[in-house]
């Protein structure tokens, strides 16, 4: 921090535990004061292009004026109840818009703030449906090496157990059933033969349709999905979709599934599902797992239940993005996302350690063949105009779908310039 620096920054830095970053030798954060569209306008009054959408949430771009009015609204009549034994009208609507936009018979809405926290809501129904149906003993999860599902306790066990940021708790946790996706015949068969041999443990398959983010940002195909739920039914398991990421027109439809015309038995969703204002997450279960907890008896009841499950506020949030949805601008806006990535960042496969190049929907991703040096490349790509946050041995963009071109080209030239100079190895990190 410099003498510059507001003072809200500096009073309030040394009680503020940030994410991700070890605070002794950490770079100061960049102070924000305030957004609009896809920029960020920082406290020396310069504008940064988001090239991340806050963690992938602001799909329609900052301070979208439906969704902001529809929040203000909402808090003049009712910010939040408690959800036990009372309702409100945006979280019932959500729950019936949602239904009826996914495949299939998703049709059971079970909502909680943060993404990681309804991955351990999607998990917790996979094991009590087995428990209220009498199958005992599966008691475990297959999930794939290069996944991410969460920082939470339960979450940590399905990550990819090499990845470095869950590994430190190895041996602590409980284990699980880590495998290969199956992405050929090979694999195929590998996972087959796995789920033969301790299928009888496993109470879901959990993946991160079309993309595995957090991860690397790791693209499979449509085919993968196909072949999990063919395996998931074979073997007698559920199947979860985990798509906090993908969900919500990140890869050129409206969800990560319906590329492969496939629906899991939970789907869970967050991040752009309020547009980037507020937190809400939703596991949403197929009718066949929902009906496994209807009973007379309340010991096959799910109790579970977050205090500010289905916040009114987030949830009238929530529908006004889905009203940004419906009337389907958002595709071609992602498909002019995608085509302004593709060409911005493909003459970086020729730069100096990058290994690959793709680009899936609004997401475009330059892959290095060591982590990178993440504080350093903020600061390099800040200089540029342009808020881009490295992880790993990625340095990624998934901007707003509205974002203009003039904007997307400064992201891409940020990031050819940058390392096109070099000096991006680092120690990773996200």
């Amino acid at each position: 921090m410099t003498a510059e620096s507001p003072a809200w920054l500096m009073q309030g830095a040394p009680h503020v535990w940030r994410p991700y970053c070890q605070m002794k030798t950490a770079r100061p954060p960049l102070p924000v004061v305030a957004t609009q569209g896809a920029r960020l306008v920082l406290a020396d009054g310069r504008e940064l292009v988001d090239g991340l959408a806050s963690w992938w949430t602001a799909c329609h771009g900052y301070n979208h004026p439906h969704i902001a009015n529809a929040i203000r609204d909402q808090l003049d009549r009712l910010p939040h109840v408690m959800f036990g034994g009372l309702a409100h009208e945006p979280a019932y609507r959500l729950a019936r818009r949602l239904a009826e936009l996914l495949p299939g018979d998703l049709n059971h809405a079970f909502f909680a703030e943060s993404g990681s926290v309804s991955v351990e809501i999607a998990m917790k129904m996979a094991l009590q449906f087995h428990i209220n149906q009498r199958r005992i003993g599966r008691t475990r999860f297959l999930s794939f090496r290069g996944g991410y599902h969460g920082d939470t306790l339960a979450t940590m066990t399905v990550c990819d157990p090499e990845e470095g940021m869950h590994s430190l708790f190895a041996g602590v946790l409980p284990s699980q059933v880590i495998a290969d996706l199956p992405v050929d015949a090979a694999s195929e068969a590998a996972l087959d033969a796995l789920l033969a041999e301790r299928g009888g443990q496993i109470a879901a398959i959990m993946v991160e349709p079309l993309v595995q983010g957090a991860g690397g940002m790791l693209f499979h195909g449509p085919e993968v999905l196909r072949t999990l739920r063919r395996l998931a039914d074979q073997h007698g398991v559920l199947l979860i979709f985990d798509e906090i990421f993908t969900g919500f027109g990140r890869t050129g439809r409206l969800f990560a599934m319906q590329a492969a015309g496939v629906e899991p038995d939970i789907v869970t969703l967050s991040k752009a599902l309020t547009g980037g204002t507020l937190p809400l997450s939703v596991a949403v279960a197929s009718t066949r797992v929902f009906e496994a907890f209807w009973s007379d008896e309340a010991g096959a009841a799910l109790m579970h239940g977050p205090t500010y499950m289905g916040n009114a506020l987030a949830c009238a949030a929530a529908n006004a993005s889905l009203d940004l949805f419906e009337d389907g601008t958002w595709r071609a806006e992602v498909a002019r996302v995608s085509a302004a990535l593709s060409a911005g960042l493909e003459p970086c496969r020729s730069a100096p350690g990058v290994i690959d190049v793709r680009v899936l929907g609004a997401i475009g991703v330059v892959e290095f063949a060591a982590p990178v040096a993440v504080g350093a490349l903020c600061e390099a790509f800040a200089a540029e105009g342009a808020w881009i946050r490295p992880m790993g041995k990625v340095v990624y963009l998934t901007p707003a779908f509205t974002t203009p071109d003039a904007d997307l080209a400064i992201l891409t030239a940020a990031i050819r310039k940058v390392i096109g100079a070099g000096g991006v190895e680092g120690s990773g990190g996200v």
